[in-house]
């Protein structure tokens, strides 16, 4: 039950009112029309609950449309929190869902990365939302545009052994215990000169194999698909779902009151365990600093106060998202003037060029 601790009002799950003390004194002019809680629209879907404060919303999975349909097959209703956090940044709501929202920037903010191979991504537009994902380079399975990535420089497995353990030690995200540990019996399971491609296929196999001996079971998902998933989407307007077969990363932010320099960031890391042994998490404040986070996350966290900074100058004449990589940017900035009647992006001026 619901119970108000200033009256001491009771209401039943369904928001029906069960108990008014001293009811009489109303003189029976209470009924269940003005004594029950306000309805709200409520639906679910990949494992989360969707609140709509509009009574005359659209469905949900109208709403949703195409993330649905591109999402349901890794089965995210299935994963569970492997970590979660949350905290006050020095930025606006926007900007914090820029640093993530696209590709463009992971050569420069990220350049550890670079050593493993060419992270070239792409971005596209679906109505209200938008997805993100990575060229593969030629001659790779489609599965090398989504997020379970081999390395391809030099000698493949060595580099994806080595970009799995920095990712787990730095980043801490888009990886699990069980993918860290196949990929470091690469070198001595596939001889040396395998092609990338091959490495690729037999390190996804041997961790599905290894979860699968544990209980945990991944979805078996068509490559072109998962290609076409690509890495994340961005539901609008402030919510982003980086998927795979086997673990998720999530971002979200929103307005800190009435403060436009300051936001609620949160994050949160999802994983497929085996039945009863999920870990017990809560939501934790962590200020926005590597020894709260991670390395590879207080990289992305440094560009989003110097942005919010950036576009207090009076030189700065708006931004200029890449038309390939940050599509996604832009089509945040679209939708946002759509709802507000203001701002929507404009071509490049001449004098800009």
């Amino acid at each position: 039950q619901f119970f108000c601790g200033y009256h001491g009002w009771k209401f039943d799950l369904d928001g029906r009112n069960t108990h008014v003390p001293h009811k009489e004194d109303w003189q029976n002019k209470l009924d269940s029309a003005c004594t029950g809680l306000s309805s709200v629209k409520v639906d679910t879907w990949g494992g989360w609950i969707w609140i709509n404060l509009n009574p005359d919303c659209e469905p949900l999975q109208d709403y949703l449309h195409p993330v649905t349909t591109m999402l349901d097959p890794f089965e995210l209703q299935n994963m569970r929190f492997r970590w979660r956090k949350w905290g006050i940044f020095d930025c606006n709501w926007k900007v914090a869902l820029e640093a993530f929202n696209e590709t463009y920037h992971v050569q420069t903010t990220h350049p550890e990365f670079n050593q493993f191979g060419a992270f070239r991504g792409w971005a596209k537009a679906h109505g209200k939302h938008s997805n993100i994902g990575y060229e593969r380079p030629k001659g790779m399975d489609e599965n090398q545009s989504a997020k379970l990535r081999v390395g391809t420089n030099d000698d493949p497995r060595l580099s994806t052994a080595k970009m799995q353990a920095y990712t787990w030690e730095k980043a801490n995200t888009n990886t699990t215990q069980t993918l860290v540990n196949a990929a470091m019996r690469l070198q001595d399971e596939l001889p040396a000169g395998t092609p990338a491609d091959q490495v690729l296929k037999h390190w996804i196999e041997s961790a599905r194999k290894d979860d699968a001996r544990r209980g945990v079971i991944w979805p078996t998902v068509d490559p072109a698909h998962v290609a076409k998933s690509g890495t994340a989407w961005q539901v609008f307007p402030n919510f982003q779902i980086g998927h795979s077969v086997n673990n998720a990363l999530c971002y979200s932010a929103r307005p800190y009151g009435y403060d436009p320099d300051k936001c609620i960031f949160e994050a949160a890391v999802f994983e497929l365990f085996p039945p009863g042994e999920e870990p017990d998490t809560a939501w934790e404040y962590c200020p926005p600093t590597e020894a709260a986070w991670c390395y590879v996350l207080a990289q992305d966290f440094s560009n989003m106060a110097a942005v919010q900074q950036g576009m207090k100058s009076l030189g700065f004449k708006g931004p200029k998202p890449n038309p390939y990589m940050e599509r996604s940017t832009a089509n945040l900035h679209r939708n946002l003037a759509e709802y507000m009647g203001t701002g929507a992006p404009c071509p490049i001026a001449e004098h800009d060029q």
